[in-house]
């Protein structure tokens, strides 16, 4: 997981394209825009990265920043 990656296709991206490119990769298409990652997995984790921030800002009526900061704060704690 490359946090930088996600917070690019969260400021870049919207939840539409996110969703839309979640299930071409789910179903083994290419995607309409370059995700980083070294494989699936990988760009799949960022896709759904990127979701979770923009459904808090949509859902939460909260800023980007404080809905990402939220997001990386919620991995950084899963992980330590």
């Amino acid at each position: 997981m490359k946090l930088p990656v996600i917070k690019t296709l969260a400021e870049t991206k919207t939840l539409a394209e996110l969703r839309a490119a979640e299930e071409l990769l789910c179903n083994e298409q290419p995607l309409p825009f370059e995700v980083g990652g070294d494989d699936e997995g990988e760009q799949l984790t960022h896709i759904l990265g990127a979701i979770d921030i923009l459904e808090r800002v949509e859902n939460e009526k909260i800023d980007l920043k404080t809905a990402t900061r939220a997001f990386f704060e919620r991995v950084r704690n899963s992980i330590s």
